[in-house]
């Protein structure tokens, strides 16, 4: 193996030319081998972009490649478990975009078939690596904010008016529920270190969008009295924060799951009866250190921080979150 992990870029989506591939060329430990798309031009433009040596007019010819060890994957949600379960039969690491798949059933099958052939899979919530996660940890187990009561997310923008994005496709794994309410859950598991037990929930479905869900309310309980309410939208005003309530204070962060540009922003804030505070913690690009994080599973035997089993754990959350926000009802989610 090289040096380095070498990934395969499979797509040419938004998030993959504007994040992973500039997060993987900032990496330590890792690198772009080579990109792929159905539209060769596409392909080719982007590999000149970031002066890639290798590009594809196919996602096959990308998995026939020997000297790629790893894939990253942006397809559209309907696509992951397809294309993770062919990259697994080629042999190689997969790293794919949130969320794994659109059912718990299919999520399965992906692990079954990482398992059966020797690789490994890791879900790509970016914001997870990022330091400032860690603080947060720290602070709540200090005890500075008391015993933990409940945590409140906000993940919303307003892209409507982009009528033929597949984010409005229902078939394609469209809705804000699988694309940013995601987001907050996977939060809320972290923080609380344990699964939901059942969640409550209101959805906006919108016909011009296909039906998908543009807005929804939730309320997601856990063990000892602890719950998430969140908010997840695709046609309001843009948000993305995380409030984390304990019995003495609170811990503020404005940005939870994007990042931060400038040196002298303040990402955590944190309030108690003795006061207010700011803590920065520094500017890192999340995307690379999740990519690192893989390189060091795959080229040392490091223990992923979240193997398959946590995407196996969020899906069933998130799909009783669905359930429940088209049903306006609550939802046990069952283990």
């Amino acid at each position: 193996m090289s040096s380095k992990l070498r990934f395969g870029i499979m797509s040419t989506a938004k998030i993959a030319r504007n994040a992973m591939i500039p997060g993987i060329l900032k990496s330590e430990r890792c690198q772009v081998e080579a990109v792929a798309s159905r539209d060769m031009n596409k392909a080719q433009e982007l590999a000149e972009r970031y002066h890639i040596d290798k590009y594809y007019g196919s996602y096959e010819e990308l998995l026939q490649d020997p000297q790629i060890d790893a894939v990253y994957i942006p397809l559209p949600n309907h696509l992951h478990k397809d294309w993770s379960i062919k990259a697994a039969q080629a042999g190689k690491h997969i790293l794919c975009e949130k969320p794994a798949s659109l059912t718990e059933e299919d999520v399965q099958e992906m692990i079954d078939a990482v398992a059966a052939n020797g690789v490994l899979f890791v879900e790509a919530f970016m914001y997870r690596y990022h330091p400032k996660h860690a603080r947060v940890q720290e602070i709540i187990e200090s005890g500075e904010i008391g015993e933990l009561r409940g945590i409140h997310g906000s993940f919303t923008f307003n892209n409507a008016q982009d009528q033929h994005n597949v984010r409005y496709n229902k078939d394609m794994g469209g809705g804000s529920i699988y694309d940013v309410g995601c987001y907050p859950i996977s939060a809320a598991r972290m923080l609380f270190k344990q699964e939901p037990v059942a969640v409550t929930a209101h959805g906006f479905f919108s016909e011009e969008h296909d039906g998908v869900d543009m807005m929804v309310h939730g309320m997601m309980e856990f063990g000892g009295g602890l719950g998430l309410t969140f908010e997840c939208g695709m046609w309001t005003y843009a948000k993305c924060s995380l409030e984390i309530a304990g019995t003495d204070g609170r811990i503020e962060l404005p940005s939870a799951f994007g990042w931060e540009r400038m040196e002298d922003m303040a990402q955590i804030f944190i309030h108690t009866a003795k006061g207010s505070r700011e803590e920065k913690v520094g500017i890192y690009n999340h995307f690379a250190l999740q990519a690192d994080a893989l390189a060091a599973a795959v080229m040392d035997g490091a223990a992923l921080p979240y193997g398959p089993e946590d995407a196996i754990a969020n899906i069933r959350a998130i799909e009783a979150t669905l359930r429940a926000a088209r049903s306006s009802s609550r939802i046990v989610i069952s283990t």
